[in-house]
């Protein structure tokens, strides 16, 4: 794999690595397609107890890769729907798989990255991360991600940040329940652990059948849910907002809709 990596602790413990570090960790088509593969692989492994999403650099995720998106205004319909399909699809896998998953989060977590840390378990973030949903100041929504972010934080939540792609803080992001603890940034790994530990003395069939249980408890994320998720952003990427957003984003402008004087 090019962009992610697994590491295995000899516990049953798993590490994800999101590693392009030198783009922030941003979300391209390959990324997609190896965190899906990755889903499944460590889903599937018996030897794995426990996974920890990770990422290398100063960013955990900086949401989707521009140049990603940007390739769907001249690609056809059927690839346009494939694409988008392709996101939801890898985030469902990681909603599902049948093992605890653990966040270990720093730096930027916008867009795609925030709905990764929403299918998470736990996350667990330094004081430094900063959050937001930048789509809308791109011409996009979040789209895919939108079902998994709404189950975390709950509709009243999401409302405060989910359509005004505002950037809020770690302290913030815990109250909005996309974080559970928020930790010194050498604390860290020892917080990580701390939410490992437990899961190693539990059965691992009856963790993910508890966890199962759960998610048909919870706020249901249905196939049809994901598949309206799709239809909007493929419909986002058809309009006229989004081309002018990633490009205004690319030239290094402002956008035409944006009226607020920064100074």
């Amino acid at each position: 794999m090019e962009t992610i990596s697994i590491e295995h602790d000899g516990r049953g413990v798993a590490w994800l690595w999101l590693d392009r570090a030198e783009k922030h960790n941003a979300l391209s088509a390959r990324m997609i397609a190896e965190l899906h593969e990755a889903a499944r692989i460590l889903g599937a492994d018996r030897s794995v107890r426990v996974v920890v999403l990770a990422a290398r650099g100063r960013s955990f995720c900086a949401g989707g890769d521009l140049g990603w998106m940007r390739e769907q205004f001249n690609a056809a319909p059927a690839t346009r729907a494939r694409e988008a399909g392709a996101l939801a699809r890898m985030l469902q896998a990681l909603n599902t798989l049948p093992k605890p998953l653990i966040a270990r989060v720093q730096g930027n977590c916008f867009g795609g990255g925030l709905g990764m840390v929403s299918v998470c378990d736990v996350a667990v973030g330094v004081p430094g991360v900063t959050m937001a949903l930048t789509e809308t100041r791109l011409g996009l929504i979040p789209a895919t991600i939108g079902p998994y972010v709404a189950a975390r934080m709950g509709e009243g939540n999401a409302r405060r940040v989910f359509m005004s792609g505002r950037r809020f803080d770690a302290a913030e992001a815990e109250r909005l329940g996309l974080l559970a603890r928020v930790v010194p940034e050498d604390m860290l790994d020892r917080a990580i652990e701390e939410e490992v530990a437990p899961y190693l003395d539990c059965a691992p069939q009856a963790v993910a059948r508890a966890k199962a249980l759960l998610r048909r408890l919870g706020p249901p994320i249905s196939e049809e849910e994901i598949a309206h998720s799709v239809a909007e952003l493929v419909a986002c990427w058809e309009g006229e907002e989004a081309p002018e957003g990633i490009a205004a984003f690319f030239d290094k402008r402002k956008p035409g809709w944006q009226t607020r004087d920064k100074g």
